[in-house]
């Protein structure tokens, strides 16, 4: 899915808050910019010489876009932290950064790396804007799959909640699904229509549609790609379900008819404690797919948000590890549990 970060401000914080693929962008960018207060920051008017712009552009951009600037590091910085600046600017020994800045000089706007970049993803006039900005887009891919082992579908998995959550589900599916066998008068159909009413209540999407989406093959199991938090729920959901098949039954005296299972499913979805929950999983799916796999759910798009930094940490940084090692790992643990019985 082809990206136009001039017009998208998710996607623009998604890159903006992404540690690693930040530190890559640097790197490649090669600004040379003021060391100030432990970091490197460049002067308003350095940003237009670089962008090939007039100032009065950069300036047009800093005022319509003054608060997602401002949040991702464009400030104005005056008194004794002017002081400190303005003696920054002298050690540079450029005489290109004084930019005729004077004793008389009471406010220097400065934006650091991000607030760079952000300016960057923004400008339409400039050539350079536009080539630094597929320069980015290509880091940011590099960058995930790099970390991720070079493929994102299985990204959920090196979520140390993971191997827990999917446990969990596939206890709670066995109770689910004995249950569909025993108390519901349906052939096997059952099975994949129920799962279906499920994955619909919660993240409006069939096994087919959410398939298509992620782009997985017929034969990848699609709760293999779920987050730990879309397993928490759908194992609610099926624990929850079972009891309430199991119950009627045993008061009917005899197996549901389809139509009966689907007004006891339409009255336990509408349970009020269902709410908050699916209000989480729906923005953690459509913001994690968006922002790591490039997938965008048209049915949950009103949930997108920017994913914070402790989300790239979470799956991209030094905790997350692929699932073969958190197996290899757990089972160490089982093994040093049974050697002290």
């Amino acid at each position: 899915m082809s990206k136009d970060l001039t017009t998208s401000a998710i996607d623009r914080q998604n890159i903006l808050n992404n540690p690693y693929a930040l530190a890559e962008i640097e790197k490649a960018a090669g600004i040379r910019g003021i060391p100030f207060e432990g970091k490197t920051v460049v002067l308003k008017e350095q940003v237009a010489v670089f962008f090939e712009v007039t100032l009065r552009t950069v300036e047009n951009y800093l005022e319509q876009n003054a608060e997602e600037l401002a949040r991702n590091g464009y400030e104005v910085v005056t008194g004794n932290r002017l002081k400190s600046l303005k003696l920054s600017i002298q050690d540079v020994g450029d005489p290109e950064t004084h930019f005729g800045i004077t004793t008389k000089t009471v406010r220097l706007g400065v934006l650091d790396f991000r607030a760079f970049l952000n300016l960057a993803m923004l400008m339409t006039e400039s050539e350079r804007a536009g080539l630094l900005r597929k320069a980015i887009l290509d880091i940011v891919i590099d960058t995930i799959n790099r970390r991720t082992g070079g493929g994102t579908k299985y990204i959920n998995q090196r979520d140390e909640d993971f191997i827990q959550s999917a446990f969990i589900e596939e206890n709670y599916r066995k109770q689910f699904t004995d249950a569909l066998k025993d108390c519901v008068d349906m052939g096997n159909f059952k099975y994949a229509l129920y799962t279906d009413k499920i994955y619909v209540s919660i993240f409006r999407e069939k096994a087919q549609v959410y398939r298509r989406v992620l782009r997985l093959d017929k034969r990848a199991n699609v709760r293999d790609t779920f987050y730990s938090e879309v397993l928490d729920v759908i194992a609610s959901y099926e624990a929850g379900f079972a009891d309430v098949l199991v119950q009627n039954c045993k008061a009917q005296g005899r197996k549901l008819t389809s139509w009966e299972v689907d007004d006891l499913f339409a009255t336990f979805e509408k349970q009020a404690h269902w709410k908050p929950l699916i209000e989480k999983v729906r923005n953690k799916m459509a913001s994690r797919d968006l922002a790591f796999r490039d997938a965008l759910h048209l049915q949950l798009q009103e949930y997108v948000t920017p994913l914070q930094r402790d989300e790239f940490e979470r799956f991209l940084g030094e905790k997350s590890k692929e699932l073969a090692e958190r197996l290899e790992e757990a089972k160490d643990v089982m093994k040093r549990l049974k050697s002290r019985e």
